[in-house]
């Protein structure tokens, strides 16, 4: 990148508002308020299948905006947040195919007043909760938006029933085209949930892994004039294929469990996968599951484990982000690309962005997770997307036929 786009960029950054630092109570048993969230001082089937859906839940409306429950007095700053404080409902759609069922999981706050709707994927092993406080963020500016945040198969509560039965643990089929379709087959069941004649204006965003996946649902069409864009979050072909040879490496270092949710939560922050304290306490629970073992004393223990083998999916990660780069700047649609560091740009895409085909945004202050570390920067860069690429804004000139017959 040149010495003025880089400018440029950090010019960009200087207008938004900076997150919160996380206090020093953010790791002691004290109560942290909403505008504390921030933490930097801790350390690092196809569609044509039968459809139908089913099991909404939905919350207290009145308790739809309330503050955190981490803001209430004796509150723990490391307790789970509730996905209420969040999103309007939950909704468990099923799709049923040739050869599997699958209910899919999504969290959901439906559009007003033709407001548009951005869909939500998440990065491998994460949920659709790693969305959560940018969904609030979003809402706050942008309030008649739609939001549609999914748990992909393997991942959150989404299950797979096949023939045999329920696929526990990781499905064994996380192909690029078989999540892509998966997405594509949400999306129609949510329409259908709410009846909704056509589908609003959408915006598809991805993070990591949900990167390819809305790429690839772009490229194909299948939202047809209803897509205005689609955003990639801090992810690129280069760098992930990089990335991938010391991913084994990774996940061996990682605790195999935690003895609570709490534990979890903080791990996650102390090691800086996750920077900010109030998205931790949303986003880590749903990743991880109890388990219930059996110490030498023939007492029952509660341990909590990942909920998605990363490792079983070493076979796919080839395939999820080979060819990224050239599909993401050919596909049709507004195209928005936010990084946490210039040095993940590739050869193809500071082509393509030296010939302006996609806005690019850089975080530097933010680590991978860029929508649950920044989530108010992130919104922000979204709705001015979105802004730029309503149709429903534009007015076009009148037709020369249509003034000549006036004149007439």
């Amino acid at each position: 990148m040149s010495d003025l786009q880089r400018s440029f960029a950090k010019a960009k950054l200087a207008g938004l508002p900076l997150e919160p630092p996380l206090p020093a109570s953010a790791l002691r048993d004290e109560p942290v308020h909403e505008d504390e969230a921030q933490d930097e001082d801790s350390s690092s089937a196809s569609s044509a299948s039968s459809a139908s859906s089913t099991g909404t839940i939905k919350p207290n409306s009145k308790l739809f905006f309330a503050r955190p429950d981490g803001s209430k007095p004796g509150s723990n700053a490391l307790d789970p947040l509730p996905w209420t404080d969040f999103f309007a409902q939950e909704n468990y759609l099923e799709n049923v195919g040739p050869d599997e069922t699958v209910i899919y999981h999504v969290y959901i706050t439906p559009p007003a007043h033709k407001g548009p709707l951005f869909v939500l994927h998440h990065g491998a092993g994460s949920s659709g909760l790693s969305f959560a406080l940018f969904a609030r963020e979003l809402r706050k500016a942008l309030p008649d938006a739609g939001i549609l945040s999914v748990d992909a198969r393997g991942h959150g509560e989404t299950i797979v029933q096949t023939h045999h039965g329920q696929i526990k643990g990781t499905p064994h089929d996380l192909s690029l085209k078989t999540l892509s379709s998966d997405l594509s087959n949400m999306i129609e069941l949510t329409q259908a949930k709410f009846d909704w004649p056509r589908l609003p204006d959408t915006v598809l965003v991805g993070h990591s892994l949900g990167g390819p996946i809305v790429t690839e649902v772009a490229s194909t069409g299948v939202l047809g004039g209803s897509m205005l864009g689609y955003a990639v979050l801090d992810v690129v072909e280069g760098s992930a294929m990089d990335a991938l040879q010391k991913m084994n490496f990774y996940l061996a270092t990682r605790p195999r469990r935690f003895p609570s949710l709490a534990s979890g939560i903080e791990w996650h922050i102390r090691s800086r996968t996750l920077r900010n304290t109030f998205s931790a306490r949303v986003s880590v629970p749903s990743i991880l599951y109890q388990e219930r073992n059996h110490d030498t004393s023939s007492h029952e223990c509660e341990t909590w484990g990942w909920r998605t083998d990363l490792s079983a999916t070493e076979h796919y990660w080839g395939d999820w982000f080979s060819g990224l780069s050239k599909k993401f700047l050919n596909a049709n649609g507004g195209k928005l690309l936010i990084l946490a560091g210039t040095d993940r740009l590739d050869k193809e895409l500071m082509i393509g962005q030296m010939q302006g085909k996609y806005q690019l945004q850089v975080f530097p202050d933010a680590g991978h997770f860029i929508q649950e570390d920044q989530p108010a920067k992130t919104a922000m860069v979204l709705v001015d997307f979105y802004r730029r690429n309503d149709r429903s804004a534009l007015v076009l000139p009148p037709k020369v036929g249509d003034l000549l017959k006036k004149k007439s």
